[in-house]
């Protein structure tokens, strides 16, 4: 009796052990190899853009679905080239207490492919400025090469909902205006992956 419940034991172990290679052979993981985030907005003057291209991160692909998405930007590496807009960006994220911009996938929403490509959408959390929010990303991707895929997309956002003031210039006589849009392009290399 003790061995034959041995013997069912230590099958169930083996078989648990199998199943969980076998989802860890089907995980992929790419890493991000290049990035272009742009931030689009408008003042009473004139509209701004500013650029950030330091993004890393991870993408996980198990048996075809993406499973896990996380991209790091830092707050400093968003520049437009002039000393004070830089310097009212970092300001704006109170950059020394919240130096990284962060998003977390939870779930995908929709992922479709076909000859043009792939169009997916998911939804995750975006934390900035020590604020974080639940949003939706949508994005268009293409597989360069096996083992390379550039997604790309634009996000619009409003400050106030990461509870950060809009920046003003010139003694308050530019202000700029609530909302802004990230457009982004993001390249993933790693092993060569499926989606469907």
């Amino acid at each position: 009796m003790k061995s034959n419940f041995l013997f069912r034991f230590s099958t169930m172990l083996m078989a648990s052990a199998l199943i969980l290679s076998a989802a860890t052979i089907n995980a992929q993981t790419l890493k991000i190899k290049s990035s272009t985030i742009t931030i689009s907005g408008t003042t009473n003057v004139h509209p701004y853009t500013t650029t950030s291209t330091q993004a890393s991160g991870e993408l996980t692909v198990s048996n075809n679905q993406p499973t896990a998405l996380s991209v790091t930007i830092p707050v400093k590496s968003i520049i437009n080239g002039e000393r004070l807009m830089d310097k009212k960006t970092h300001e704006t994220f109170n950059e020394p207490k919240n130096p990284l911009i962060s998003f977390t996938m939870s779930e995908v929403k929709s992922i479709t492919t076909s000859d043009a490509g792939i169009n997916v959408t998911v939804s995750g959390v975006l934390a900035m400025a020590g604020a974080s929010k639940t949003v939706t990303l949508e994005a268009k991707g293409k597989e360069v090469k096996p083992g390379t895929y550039t997604f790309e997309g634009s996000l619009p956002i409003k400050m106030s909902d990461y509870k950060m003031k809009a920046p003003t210039a010139m003694m308050g006589v530019m202000k700029v205006g609530d909302q802004v849009t990230v457009n982004y392009n993001v390249t993933f290399e790693g092993p060569a992956v499926r989606f469907d």
